[in-house]
C-alpha cells in the first residue's frame, strides 16, 4: 500500500499500453503446458483492469494476440481462441459493473467467427459505459495497421478526396485502428524482454517505456503501482530541455 500512497493522482497517464509476455515460459517453469499460463494470465487481466478502473485512467491497451502469434502451434491458436471466448463470456457483467468500455484493433476479420461474435456482442453491451476504455489488440501488428493506413490515404488521393499536401500527422493518424484513442504516455513490458514487438509503433514515438522481469501471470496492481511510481519520476521533455520544461511548469502554476 505504500507505493500506492506516494503516486500522484494528478499525473496518471491517460494512456498505458500493456505487452502481457511470460505466460507460457512462467508455465514451463511450473512444469505446466503453455495453455495452463494463458488461463493464469487472464487473472491478471481482471486485476490490471480493475485497478486501472478504480484509478481512474482513461485507456489500457492489451497486446493480447499478434499477428505473428498465428504461427505458433495449432492447438495453442486454438486453446487460446477459445480462451478468448469463454472470458469474454464470463467477463461481460464485470466489465459493465465496473463501467468499462471494450474497443478492439487488430485485424478482426481474420479472428475465428464465434470470436468476432462475442466481442461485437461485448462491444455493444459495452457501449454507452464512460469510464476506462479496455482496448484489445488482436491479431494486431503496427506493420500491417501503417500499411492499412498508408494504403487507404493513397487510395483517397486518387479518389479526389484529399489532397497529398493534406496529409499532416493529424490526418495519418486518423487513419489508424487507433485513431478515437490518444496515445498511451507509458508501455508497461513483462517478463524481462526489451523489446517492442511490433506493437502501436507509431503511438508509442513519445511513451514512456517500462521494463519489468515478473512474467504476466503473476502481475498485480502492487506492479502496476511500482510501474506508475516509476513514470511519475521521469521527465517528458518531448524534445525540450529540462530548462524549458522547468520553466513552462512553473509559469502554468
Amino acid at each position: 500500500m505504500e507505493v500506492l500512497q506516494s503516486i500522484d493522482r494528478d499525473r496518471l497517464p491517460r494512456h498505458i499500453a500493456i505487452i502481457m509476455d511470460g505466460n507460457g515460459r512462467w508455465a514451463k517453469e511450473r512444469g505446466e503446458d503453455r495453455v495452463f499460463g494463458h488461463h493464469e494470465g487472464v487473472l491478471s487481466v481482471r486485476e490490471i483492469v480493475n485497478t486501472s478502473a478504480e484509478l481512474g485512467i482513461s485507456y489500457l491497451t492489451l497486446y493480447a494476440f499478434s499477428a505473428e502469434n498465428w504461427n505458433r502451434p495449432k492447438d495453442e491458436v486454438n486453446a487460446l481462441m477459445e480462451l478468448l471466448v469463454n472470458t469474454i463470456r464470463k467477463e461481460i457483467d464485470e466489465l459493465k459493473k465496473n463501467n468499462v468500455r471494450l474497443h478492439i484493433i487488430g485485424d478482426f476479420e481474420s479472428l475465428p467467427e464465434v470470436c468476432q461474435r462475442e466481442l461485437n456482442e461485448a462491444k455493444e453491451i459495452t457501449a454507452m459505459n464512460d469510464g476506462l476504455n479496455l482496448i484489445l489488440a488482436l491479431s494486431y501488428s503496427s506493420r500491417w495497421e501503417i500499411l492499412q493506413a498508408s494504403k487507404k490515404i493513397a487510395e483517397d488521393v486518387q479518389a479526389g478526396k484529399i489532397n497529398s499536401a493534406d496529409i499532416t500527422d493529424e490526418l495519418f493518424h486518423s487513419y489508424l485502428n487507433t485513431a478515437p484513442f490518444p496515445d498511451p504516455e507509458l508501455m508497461i513490458r513483462t517478463s524481462g524482454e526489451y523489446r517492442i514487438s511490433n506493437y502501436l509503433l507509431y503511438q508509442l514515438a513519445y511513451a514512456e517505456l517500462y521494463f519489468t522481469p515478473v512474467h504476466w501471470p503473476e502481475f498485480r496492481k502492487q506492479h502496476l503501482y511500482e510501474a506508475l511510481l516509476n513514470y511519475q519520476q521521469r521527465e517528458r521533455r518531448f524534445g525540450k530541455t529540462s530548462e524549458q520544461i522547468q520553466t513552462n511548469t512553473h509559469q502554468h502554476v
